[in-house]
């Protein structure tokens, strides 16, 4: 018979809402500590794979996310320099129901959020973790909480209770929101420009914010990361005739930023806890893993882990549940994350001779059987299990 726990959750993002809604049906007494006086998300536009949403309908979210979302069907990306395809992902060129969802972060956490509300769990809101002491942990006004048997952390990159040491990577973006235009790029897929490797700018359609029927657009525009301040201090007006001199399809997106601040900077770092967890407390997401988000398998990964540690806790109890969890998604984290590390420098960094493997000689080959099914795989998510074997070991 499975124990009853008392489960404290820092952080009620992507994964720590969804661990919450499967632990909670599980029957455990579930906590959640977040920052924010009104839990809400952090950034633009993502992409859920079919192995997330899976996951989604699990918890009751999918329907509301994908009446949000929009669903596309290929990722298409060209060279600035020659026109010339150097991507091309089909999720599902036969049609056969696959695709990825894409969405605004503010509405994928209104489908997931709504659906954790519909469970016996506890929010504690304006409660930002400091750290811990033992199976307690700190909040920001120096605060206590009472001990838990088990603290799940997903408070994200930033996470206090996460001892990660993680590489910086050389290149970030800019991200922003804006409507979808009118413009002959179609809405079924996220398209993408390139000028050798130092610059990237795309545009992927996101559907609809809560409460808005405006069909909406993520743009996005690389840079190194610390070429922020720079970019700011050039104006906008400098960097719309750059972007559209390279991919004139861009313009009626980049038209709609009038204020720097509209484009939120994000920076990346790559890296890997061997093992995340320790006796009493468990890592998922990115404060366990973290990557670019080149492969689009961020969002996906937090709530793969979510679903694994569920069932690991439905296998197995204690610290045994936690070591089940790692075990299970040991080799489909460490796959992409070492895809997402050799992928990432051909699209985002200063190198000359990586671009030109890329056009040259991978996307070639890669539109050459079996290549295009393995791309798909890669993209969906599916390239291997997402959760491996759960038997107790």
């Amino acid at each position: 018979m499975r124990n009853t726990l008392d489960i404290a959750i820092a952080g009620a993002g992507i994964g720590g809402l969804t661990v919450a809604a499967l632990l909670a049906d599980q029957g455990h007494r579930v906590s959640v500590f977040d920052q924010f006086e009104t839990p809400k998300p952090v950034a633009s536009g993502l992409v859920i794979q079919p192995v997330g949403q899976a996951v989604l309908d699990q918890i009751g979210a999918g329907n509301r996310a994908r009446s949000l979302g929009t669903p596309i069907k290929r990722m298409l990306g060209h060279e600035t320099n020659n026109n010339r395809n150097v991507l091309n992902v089909w999720y599902d060129k036969r049609d056969q129901g696959r695709y990825g969802l894409a969405i605004h972060r503010a509405s994928l956490f209104d489908a997931i959020y709504a659906a954790a509300k519909t469970r016996d769990i506890s929010f504690y809101p304006g409660s930002r973790v400091t750290g811990r002491g033992g199976q307690s942990l700190t909040l920001d006004r120096g605060q206590t909480t009472a001990a838990f048997d088990l603290i799940i952390d997903a408070a994200g990159a930033a996470s206090p209770l996460s001892s990660l040491q993680s590489k910086p990577l050389p290149y970030g973006a800019i991200w922003g929101t804006v409507d979808w235009p009118d413009t002959d790029l179609p809405m079924n897929q996220l398209t993408q420009a390139y000028r050798k490797a130092n610059r990237m700018i795309g545009a992927l359609p996101i559907g609809q914010l809560p409460g808005d029927e405006t069909e909406k657009a993520a743009i996005f525009w690389s840079m190194p990361r610390d070429g922020h301040a720079a970019w700011k201090d050039a104006g906008l007006a400098a960097w719309k005739a750059e972007a559209t001199a390279l991919w004139p399809a861009f313009g009626p997106f980049a038209d709609q930023i009038t204020d720097p601040e509209q484009m939120t900077m994000a920076r990346y770092s790559h890296g890997t806890m061997k093992q995340p967890w320790s006796p009493g407390l468990v890592h998922i997401g990115d404060a366990a893993h973290r990557a670019s988000p080149q492969l689009g398998q961020g969002a996906n990964m937090a709530l793969l882990d979510a679903m694994a540690l569920a069932k690991a806790m439905d296998h197995a109890t204690g610290d045994a549940a936690l070591a089940l969890y790692t075990h299970a998604r040991r080799w489909h984290v460490r796959v992409y994350q070492g895809m997402s590390a050799a992928f990432t420098p051909q699209y985002q960094s200063d190198s000359r001779w990586l671009p030109v493997l890329r056009d040259r000689i991978l996307y070639p080959i890669s539109q050459i059987p079996p290549g295009p099914k393995l791309l798909t795989s890669i993209v969906c998510g599916t390239m291997l299990p997402p959760i491996g074997k759960l038997a107790k070991r």
